[in-house]
């Protein structure tokens, strides 16, 4: 019997996906790790630089004591990092230098497993990366392989790109990434086939989004032509823009006469704990999205396009929506065809969505397209437009930014940061805003467990703090009893 395994995405894309990267914090991951640790994930998608930024600027918390503290809470577990392209939490490309001294940390923190993604598929960048990552001791090394559509993008090219990523011996597993959920059933029939014969014994992993409704047709499919793993979360992080819900995942597959051989019990109370935390805390419980076939021409990912219509709605232009989706897939074919998935999702939305409140294609160009441009995150899979191409990179702002400096060596880090910090803290601020950090350090120690029964207290306690001239304020309910004295 063919035998399926599970990565659980709850922590960190669920999250992402549905909860703005901000729904969880340490302690609410604390309180499940050791029922986490029972299930028999393949490795839990834990974390990567962008999450770590997001729990030092939103939940002032030390994302380092997150991983440290979680490793020891579900020690049986791998723990799996995610690359995004040569830099850490800064969009700035970073050295050879800082990327292996963060990978090192990571793994001194509790990371295992490395996914290496590179945002133009480009094998050599990937390369480089599964160097850097082994040399810092990762465990196991992933090339995470992103799906999209383009005149170019068939079978038969992602198939070179995972022979050439595998044959070198630098990757232990593959795995197809598809962040737009735009692999149909019937593509997995042919793709998945095409990329287990280039990869032969190495083992092969699916991950994609339930963003138009696909993703949980196109498991079953991936499962039954060689995909050895699939990426999936609790129900409440679920569906909507993320994965597949685990545990009818976890019935289909079996359904289909393959083994999936996780801890059922655990599973279940996993499952129950998060959506009574996203009940408490008022997080979306997400469902699939509908179908839409436009998405297979502007490829816009859910969080991007959720982004775009909060600030078209802001300045009441709402109604700019469609011809906004139509300059996207205009400024996409203009740029090459670049991946829609972070940062070129990003660059691309946010040029279309000028050239359409401007009037004038290009009038205004972003300081990241222009860096797209200039080459700085690589080159695209075709040529971009010539005259698009020129008019950006003639311009004075391309000039500048051509001599602007890049990321400083370690040790010149060291001396503009401060010597007396530990690795660790000095990365941080490395990176990221001073004060940002101070706050985080300021903050102390975050929450060790979580209760969500206790949510509602916390919050009207919360909320009558802020009042002024309450002398005694009294809270009783059938399992607490809290008096709090003091004029404020």
């Amino acid at each position: 019997m063919t035998r399926i395994s599970l990565i659980d995405t709850t922590l960190r894309d669920g999250n992402q996906s549905n909860w703005g990267a901000t729904g969880l914090d340490t302690g609410m991951m604390l309180q499940i790790a050791p029922v986490m640790n029972r299930v028999g994930f393949e490795a839990i998608d834990f974390t990567t630089s962008t999450h770590m930024a997001v729990a030092v600027r939103y939940s002032k918390q030390d994302p380092w004591e997150r991983l440290r503290l979680f490793r020891a809470a579900a020690p049986d577990t791998t723990l799996s990092f995610l690359t995004t392209g040569m830099r850490f939490i800064s969009w700035e490309t970073a050295s050879h230098e800082l990327m292996e001294f963060a990978f090192r940390l990571l793994v001194r923190n509790g990371i295992d497993r490395f996914a290496v993604m590179d945002p133009m598929n480009n094998v050599p960048a990937m390369l480089t990366m599964a160097d850097l990552t082994r040399k810092a001791g990762g465990a196991r090394i992933v090339a995470a392989l992103t799906f999209t559509l383009s005149p170019v993008h068939d079978d038969a090219h992602f198939a070179d790109a995972a022979r050439r990523l595998t044959e070198t011996g630098r990757f232990d597993r593959l795995y197809l990434k598809d962040p737009g959920g735009l692999v149909t059933p019937e593509r997995a029939q042919t793709l998945i086939p095409a990329l287990k014969a280039a990869i032969g014994a190495v083992p092969l992993e699916f991950h994609s989004h339930c963003t138009i409704g696909l993703a949980p047709f196109a498991y079953p499919e991936a499962a039954i032509r060689g995909a050895e793993c699939l990426h999936s979360s609790a129900s409440s992080a679920a569906n909507g823009t993320g994965q597949p819900a685990m545990t009818p995942t976890i019935a289909n597959l079996r359904d289909l006469g393959l083994s999936v051989d996780v801890d059922d019990e655990a599973v279940a109370e996993m499952d129950a704990y998060f959506t009574t935390l996203a009940k408490a805390e008022g997080l979306t419980h997400g469902t699939p999205g509908e179908f839409d076939r436009a998405y297979f021409r502007h490829q816009m990912p859910g969080g991007m396009m959720g982004t775009m219509k909060r600030q078209l709605a802001e300045t009441k232009r709402l109604h700019l929506l469609p011809q906004v989706l139509e300059e996207v897939e205009r400024v996409r074919a203009d740029l090459g065809y670049p991946i829609m998935v972070t940062p070129f999702s990003q660059v691309v939305g946010t040029q279309a969505l000028l050239n359409v409140l401007s009037g004038k294609r290009y009038e205004t160009v972003p300081d990241e397209v222009t860096r797209y441009v200039l080459g700085r995150f690589g080159a695209p899979s075709m040529p971009m437009d010539a005259e698009v191409e020129d008019r950006i990179r003639s311009s004075k702002r391309a000039r500048e930014l051509e001599d602007e400096p890049r990321m400083a060596s370690l040790d010149d880090l060291r001396a503009k940061v401060g010597k007396h910090y530990s690795d660790e803290e000095f990365l941080l601020r490395a990176v990221m805003p001073a004060d940002q950090v101070d706050a985080m350090v300021a903050a102390g120690p975050a929450p060790r467990s979580y209760d969500p029964k206790a949510r509602g207290v916390k919050h009207l306690i919360a909320e009558l703090t802020k009042r002024k001239g309450l002398g005694h304020v009294r809270i009783e309910t059938p399992d607490l009893k809290l008096e709090l004295n003091g004029d404020r």
